[in-house]
């Protein structure tokens, strides 16, 4: 058979198949291509699995009272937060002296300056990727440091949404709260949520309770909690701490803070679900690497604490 007769073969088999399906399935041949186009779409939509190859650390550094965590995990670094003003510079050098040099994230977890005060020395510093802030706006000097140093460096600042995850490597970040109420800047922040294999991390910001009970239908088990505005009393409800059901909590605080924070009643939540709490305010930078099976905990005295 010369090539010629065998393409019309091809041909006419393909079609006979064609005819087949139309009438063994009942559908169209616009009704086939349309749902072999739905089939192709839902395939784009298959997450990546969450397969871990080495380690991820995630630190929650001593900058007082204040918030500012680093992860890491290969050649990847995310930020989430940059504590107060007088810790930026600090927090720099700190950063340096790991080799870093670029952040794939930097979040932001809403306009307050312990949270945001040394974003502008760390995003001139370094390489950034993306930023991630609340669409909310303070008329702040802190806030608008971070502005001008986002448009010296021709760079945007994006709002995630409700539901948006985004790889570090193999570790699968999702975002479960962001708010953009400019009357109670701690319930604007970007709520995360970390999956690294079979261990996971949950970043509050200063969420309250408020927000925590509108967690209480998602996913939010997680092996470590950073508990939500510095262990005040306005966070942590005893059933968000139940449906979280940490193993590890980390309170990011400032030692003999003028807020009395960690709140007693806090503590004593943690301590009667058995949750083992860790506090920077007592052992200074709190450091967690996972293979992403096992969690093992590390402490140092850092100069970041401005």
């Amino acid at each position: 058979m010369n090539n010629k007769k065998f393409k019309k073969f091809l041909g006419f088999i393909l079609f006979a198949l064609i005819i087949v399906l139309i009438e063994f399935l009942d559908v169209t041949p616009k009704e086939l291509k349309t749902s072999i186009k739905s089939v192709n779409n839902q395939a784009t939509k298959v997450e990546k699995r969450n397969i871990v190859d080495g380690t991820i650390e995630v630190s929650f550094i001593d900058v007082g009272q204040g918030d500012s965590i680093l992860i890491q995990t290969g050649d990847h670094s995310m930020l989430i937060d940059g504590g107060n003003n007088s810790d930026g510079k600090l927090l720099v050098e700190y950063f340096k002296s790991l080799g870093i040099k670029k952040f794939d994230y930097v979040v932001g977890t809403h306009p307050h300056e312990d949270h945001i005060g040394g974003l502008d020395n760390i995003i001139s510093s370094f390489d950034i990727g993306t930023i991630y802030m609340p669409k909310v706006a303070t008329t702040t000097k802190t806030f608008e440091d971070v502005l001008d140093v986002v448009k010296e460096k021709n760079l945007q600042i994006f709002t995630p949404s409700i539901g948006d995850k985004f790889y570090l490597g193999d570790a699968k970040v999702e975002v479960l709260s962001v708010k953009n109420d400019a009357s109670d800047l701690n319930d604007t922040s970007i709520v995360l949520r970390l999956e690294y294999g079979n261990v996971s991390y949950i970043f509050m910001g200063d969420a309250s309770t408020k927000i925590e009970k509108e967690l209480l239908n998602k996913n939010i088990e997680s092996d470590v909690l950073k508990v939500g505005h510095h262990g005040s009393e306005y966070s942590t409800d005893i059933n968000f701490l139940k449906k979280v059901n940490p193993k590890y909590a980390i309170i990011s605080v400032g030692e003999n803070n003028i807020y009395d924070h960690p709140k007693t009643e806090t503590l004593e939540k943690l301590e009667s679900l058995n949750i083992e709490t860790y506090r920077t305010d007592e052992l200074g930078t709190i450091k967690t690497i996972s293979d992403g099976n096992d969690i093992k905990f590390s402490y140092e005295r850092t100069d970041t604490n401005g």
